[in-house]
């Protein structure tokens, strides 16, 4: 029995976080760039979550990262 992983569009944030986080990804790269961590059988259910989040393959990960926090450098 083959389960598949819900990407919720939250879910797919915080994986876009971290592989930016870890260097893997740069934040200018498209949201595409994102099918390389994500197993091939997940990668339809992304694409529908981004479309029905109105998010394009060609946006750039920052779009899909939105607002972020940072830490204070103090």
């Amino acid at each position: 029995m083959k389960t598949t992983v819900k990407y919720d569009l939250e879910v797919l944030k915080e994986e876009a976080r971290e592989l930016v986080k870890k260097g893997k990804i740069q934040r200018n790269e498209p949201i595409y760039a994102l099918c390389k961590f994500i197993p091939g059988r997940d990668w339809v259910c992304v694409e529908l979550e981004l479309e029905e989040n109105d998010f394009l393959l060609r946006d750039k990960i920052i779009d899909l990262l939105g607002n972020e926090t940072w830490d204070n450098d103090e």
